[in-house]
This record gives C-alpha cells, sequence and structure tokens, in this order.
C-alpha cells in the first residue's frame, strides 16, 4: 500500500505512555498494525516517544500533562504550539496524503482551517461530545475534513453540524485481544476492580459505596488529576484541590476508602495491570455518564475479565449481556450483579474481545476509512510545498533517531 499517514497523538503523553493514556494507548495499537499493512506513519508526538515509526516529528521534548493542572491561560499555548509544528510539517511535506488526528477540539478547529491544498483529515473524537458545543455546532471543514467516533452511541449525540462531517465509527482495540500474543487464563480472586482516571464520569464514588454496602472488596486502580501515586497525592497538599478531579476524590471518593474494603492503588500499567484484572471477579464500570469509547472495558474481556456496569454510552455495544457482562440501568442492582459475574465463563470474554477488538480489526477498518476519505471531493494537494518552517524531525524505517534538525 502507498499511503504515508501523518499521525497526530499530541503533546500530553509520550507514544506508548508510561502508565495511564487512553488516546496515546490507542495509538501505540494501531500504528504497528498499520506499518504491517503497509502504511508509511509520521507520528506527531513528543521527543520521548518510543514507538517505532517512519518519522516522528515533535515540539516539545517530553509530555506535557502535568501542565493541565495550570489555569487555562497559562497552559493554553501548548497544544497551538504542537499544532502549529503540525501545520508547518503539513506545508513542507506534500508526501503526506492524509492526517489522523486525536488531539482534542484544537486539532480539528486548527486543520479544517488549513483550507485548500492541505491534505485531507480524518479526526477520531474519543471523548463526550457535548463538551465544545461553540466549536462542533459550527464545523466546516467542507470535503477536505471528516471525523469519525469511536462507538455509536457517541455519534448519536452529535451536533448536526458535526454528524455532516462523519464518516462512521470504529471501536476502538487492545493488544490484548491480538491471539499471537494472549497470555495464559488466570485463576479469578474476590476482588472487583475499577480501571482508569478517577473522575466523576467514572463514577468511583457510586462503586464505593457499592462495595462497602455488598461487602465486596473494591480496587481504584488510575490517577487522580496529575497525581499517579497516593503518596504523590499527599505530598501535594492542599493547592492539589484546584483540580476538579482531585477535589472529586476528596469530597466524594475517599470517605469510602478505608484500605481494607476499598482501596486505591494509583496507576498500574503492563503486567501489574494485566495481573489485577485478569485475576478480578468482575471490572466494575459504574458510569454517571456516557462513556464514549470505552478501552478498560476492551481490556477486561480480552483479560477474560467480564464486566458489571451501568448500561450507558457504549458499554450495550461492547457487551453481550448475560455472557461477556451484566449491565443495568438500575443502580441499586450493581451490588447483586457482581456476585452474579463470577458465574460468566473468562473464554467467551476473551473469545469476543479476538473476534472484535484485535489491533489488526481496527486498523483495516481505518484504512478502509482513510481510503474513503481520499476520495471525497477537494482532496487534491499541490505539487508543491508552501514554505519552510522548523520541527524536530526524527526519521528512520524502524523508529530509530537518523537525522535531527530545527
Amino acid at each position: 500500500m502507498s499511503l504515508t499517514v501523518l499521525m497526530n497523538a499530541g503533546p500530553w503523553l509520550p507514544v506508548p505512555p508510561p502508565g495511564y493514556g487512553g488516546i496515546e494507548n490507542v495509538v501505540a495499537t494501531l500504528v504497528p498494525e498499520l506499518r504491517r499493512l503497509g502504511v508509511r506513519v509520521v507520528l506527531a508526538t513528543v521527543g520521548s516517544s518510543a514507538l517505532p515509526v517512519d518519522e516522528r516529528l515533535s515540539v516539545f521534548d517530553d509530555g506535557q500533562f502535568q501542565s493541565l493542572q495550570r489555569p487555562y491561560n497559562q497552559v493554553s499555548g501548548v497544544a497551538q504550539a504542537h499544532m502549529a509544528g503540525v501545520v508547518r510539517a503539513l506545508r513542507e511535506r506534500p508526501d503526506i496524503d492524509l492526517v489522523h488526528d486525536h488531539v482534542e477540539a484544537v486539532g480539528l478547529a486548527t486543520l479544517a482551517a488549513m483550507g485548500e491544498g492541505a491534505p485531507p483529515v480524518l479526526h477520531t473524537l474519543h471523548w463526550d461530545l457535548g463538551k465544545h458545543p461553540d466549536l462542533y455546532g459550527r464545523i466546516d471543514g467542507g470535503d477536505r475534513v471528516r471525523v469519525n467516533g469511536v462507538s455509536a452511541s457517541q455519534l448519536a449525540r452529535a451536533p448536526r453540524a458535526l454528524r455532516e462531517h462523519t464518516v462512521g465509527h470504529v471501536h476502538l482495540a487492545t493488544p490484548l485481544a491480538d491471539t499471537a500474543r494472549r497470555r495464559a487464563p488466570v485463576e479469578r480472586g474476590e476482588h472487583v476492580v475499577i480501571l482508569g482516571r478517577i473522575t466523576p464520569g467514572k463514577g468511583q464514588d457510586l462503586g464505593a459505596r457499592v462495595a462497602q454496602r455488598a461487602g465486596f472488596p473494591l480496587v481504584l486502580a488510575g490517577p487522580v488529576g496529575p497525581y499517579h501515586r497516593p503518596e504523590e497525592l499527599a505530598a501535594a497538599g492542599e493547592a492539589a484541590r484546584q483540580n476538579p478531579d482531585v477535589r472529586y476524590w476528596y469530597e466524594r471518593v475517599a470517605p469510602y476508602v478505608d484500605g481494607v474494603r476499598v482501596r486505591w492503588i494509583g496507576t498500574v500499567a503492563g503486567s501489574a495491570r494485566d495481573d489485577l484484572v485478569a485475576g478480578a471477579r468482575a471490572s466494575l464500570f459504574p458510569l454517571c455518564w456516557e462513556e464514549p469509547g470505552g478501552t478498560a472495558v476492551v481490556e477486561s474481556l480480552a483479560l477474560g475479565t467480564p464486566v458489571v456496569g451501568i448500561g450507558r454510552g457504549c458499554l450495550p455495544e461492547l457487551i453481550e449481556h448475560g455472557r461477556t457482562g451484566l449491565l443495568t440501568d438500575d443502580e441499586a442492582e450493581l451490588a447483586d450483579l457482581v456476585p452474579a459475574a463470577g458465574l460468566l465463563d473468562g473464554a467467551e470474554c476473551r473469545l469476543e474481545a479476538s473476534l472484535r477488538f484485535a489491533p489488526a480489526i481496527m486498523a483495516q477498518r481505518y484504512v478502509e476509512l482513510y481510503e474513503r476519505v481520499r476520495r471525497l471531493p477537494g482532496t487534491a494537494r499541490p505539487a508543491e510545498p508552501a514554505f519552510a518552517g522548523g520541527i524536530a524531525v526524527d526519521g528512520g524505517a524502524a523508529g530509530g533517531p537518523v537525522a535531527e534538525g530545527r
């Protein structure tokens, strides 16, 4: 396949991320499969990214995630600086056939504003589409810019202007669903796990209350704001409460965390995360919002652990009730579903993941969308670059640094 894609992962975390990082993990899962299909990938990321690619573009040496706790007027330039570097690269590079963008709001707005002569764009919507009504309600990318969702339920809630730009949805994947990399099943324990960033929409406060009331052990695994370990959050002191997720933790979750029935262990990654989930009786998703994508849901299935949750957002698309998990619309029923989940067959969960959520399946779907976007009218590019500019560039078929310049 003769196709060069600029994959824009953004400035917040390296690819792959060291722990939590939903979008960056998706990119790290997608890119190797695209390259196996013959797609040449130029990754716009930070300098510390280690994912093998054909070229890397970077404005920042390392991830800027810690900046997100600062006031908007101090941090708003980070994404814009990254996007300015992407725009410079695109104007220099007529060989870029398509941009696959993953940068919230500013990525879509900047690439749509480039106008005629810029490459076609597929912008993946990983988040709640109610967050940016002024942008999504007015977006006009012409024929050149298209978007895709990560679930049908997400797109169903999109403003009309955004829906008019959509080319469909692609369910996210996990490397754990690759049968060639599948780990041996492990024996389930008694604990239940909630894996993910601790934030109101994920409902950790509801999960903790249910665990205390029903008497099952619950492990909370994920960061609180920018703090990945309990000791980091404790050391941050009162100033940390400026972050809304930190306030949520202290006011609504921490009162139920006793270190015995309910524990918070911080961010876990790699084999530690896999062991935690694979050994759980169930993964709990007490959602208080319309979850758009559900990467943690897919990972749980791939590890053979059934899902128990509130049937909101994408969960009914990902879970077959009674086979790979148990869903309810009633918060009071969650406690009854947790012990029942122990009767579900982990092999069925792993089979579902391999058939629907393997990396190769996601990559093939994206290649189909790339070709669809490129066939739209108005996507032709000029033969010569518009002007020269500067951005750090690493090149190499195996992803190693070959040249660098500014």
